[in-house]
């Protein structure tokens, strides 16, 4: 059971598991995209279609011929990575060695939607993926097992993500026989530590200048690239949607929040609230990403510029 592209990092890798048969592939509805807004399938659905695999995609997983279907299937296992929706007690007592979960932090740490852009928004140095028996609570099951992973300075949410579906998806399939066999048993989370991460919006990528240097470094590595770390000049009579893509921390120098201080071919350095940041890649709205000295060639931001 899964919907996005890290889901099917784990289902290729159960793919890969000649003794393991796949009875079905649960992903959410087909949804509008693009600006056509064609209905389109989830890259899980894609993936499966390829691969010869029947396709379930109920509009809530407690409906109650979905949860009849999945009765009928008998599973022994169900495995849920990233699927998008809480499961009901009819599903997770259904199989035998019950539900496991591929969840892309160390619980309890970060529990809810998005584990990977809050983990970096906080400045976290590691990270990693929890193998998690499912219960009805918001990823409140026993750990099956857990593996780590350092958070390097240059890792973005895209990035980052990438490394942890294909953590998870080794951990899940170096796990399950051990699970199914009772030689790993979920043991309960620790009761001390419990974070929260919840659905990322596209109000979070919006930049506010008083915080420090670090902390918006951090926030527009977890942003990025969605929604995207974006300012806008000032005054309001000018806004267009400056979105920054690079920016690095530059110790020392100070002015008023969101003030632009210089503005040359070595970045553009912009005051926070303590410290200031200079971008080295950014992207106007309606353009092209690109770096700072193709920016400045076409645009003007002059020093005392205030962005907001």
């Amino acid at each position: 059971m899964g919907t996005p592209h890290l889901a099917c990092v784990s289902l290729a890798a159960l793919l890969g598991q000649p003794d393991w048969h796949i009875i079905s592939v649960v992903t959410q509805p087909d949804r509008p995209k693009g600006r056509a807004l064609a209905c389109l399938p989830s890259p899980v659905k894609e993936l499966a279609i390829a691969c010869g695999l029947p396709v379930l995609q109920p509009l809530k997983a407690r409906d109650a011929a979905f949860v009849e279907t999945l009765r009928e299937q008998a599973p022994d296992l169900i495995v849920v990575a990233a699927y998008g929706h809480i499961l009901p007690p009819a599903i997770l007592e259904l199989p035998r060695f019950g539900c496991l979960n591929v969840h892309t932090s160390l619980l309890p740490k970060y529990r809810g939607a998005a584990p990977i852009q809050w983990s970096i928004a906080h400045g976290e140095t590691e990270t990693g993926v929890t193998l998690m028996q499912m219960d009805a609570g918001m990823d409140t099951g026993g750990i099956v097992a857990q593996r780590a992973t350092p958070i390097a300075a240059d890792d973005n949410s895209q990035t980052l993500h990438d490394r942890l579906a294909e953590l998870g998806a080794a951990l899940l399939v170096a796990t399950i026989p051990d699970y199914v066999r009772g030689e790993s048993l979920p043991r309960p989370q620790p009761t001390e530590g419990i974070s929260h991460a919840p659905k990322v919006t596209k109000e979070d990528g919006h930049v506010g200048w008083s915080l420090t240097a670090p902390m918006l470094w951090n926030r527009l590595r977890a942003f990025t690239p969605w929604p995207g770390a974006y300012t806008f000049p000032q005054p309001p009579a000018k806004r267009q949607m400056l979105k920054l893509w690079q920016a690095e921390v530059a110790e020392g120098a100070t002015g008023q929040p969101g003030e632009v201080i210089a503005a040359d071919k070595s970045g553009i350095l912009i005051a926070c609230g303590t410290g200031a940041l200079r971008v080295l890649e950014l992207q106007p709205e309606g353009g092209r990403r690109m770096k700072v000295p193709d920016f400045l060639a076409g645009h003007a931001l002059p020093p005392g510029t205030m962005l907001a």
